[in-house]
């Protein structure tokens, strides 16, 4: 086929051809898709092509693109349609605070029990002092060494996270 015949079989049955895939897809961005991917092909076969047998060529191979693309829709997912919370959990399971109270179990009984009221209850030092009985300065270093402790014992949050 020549390209003058090419060009006569564009404007003799692209418009036929649109029509019968239109059809059958209903939707027009589409049907321009698999028009153009057929007269491609045609152009990339033109010289296999007689020009008598153009008509049914087109028709055939517009057919075929057209299948082409249903099924790799049909693989495709709409996400516009698909619920996300179908797919995904919102429950998260987060040990840090198992991990938090396993460390907490291990310190001295004073200890925990000034880190509970300072960072827990979020009493002063001085508070603390009257609670426990515990001079101030001695407060402070329970504190101290309970965090120093705590520090070493969970290490670094990113790890534990």
């Amino acid at each position: 086929m020549t390209t003058e015949e090419y060009n006569r079989c564009v404007d003799d049955f692209s418009d036929g051809v649109y029509r019968f895939i239109l059809k059958n897809l209903r939707d027009e961005d589409k049907a321009k898709d698999v028009i153009q991917d057929t007269f491609e092909k045609m152009w990339v076969k033109a010289a296999d092509i007689s020009y008598l047998k153009a008509k049914s060529y087109l028709f055939s191979a517009a057919y075929h693109t057209m299948i082409d693309m249903i099924r790799k829709d049909k693989r495709q997912t709409n996400f516009d349609k698909v619920n996300p919370e179908d797919h995904s959990h919102t429950e998260q399971y987060n040990d840090l605070n198992e991990v938090l109270h396993r460390a907490l179990n291990q310190l001295a009984e004073d200890q925990r029990s000034v880190i509970m009221l300072r960072d827990y209850e979020g009493y002063s030092y001085r508070e603390i002092s009257q609670i426990t009985g515990f001079s101030e300065s001695q407060v402070k270093v329970y504190i101290y060494r309970g965090r120093q402790y705590l520090k070493e014992y969970i290490g670094s949050i990113e790890a534990v996270v």
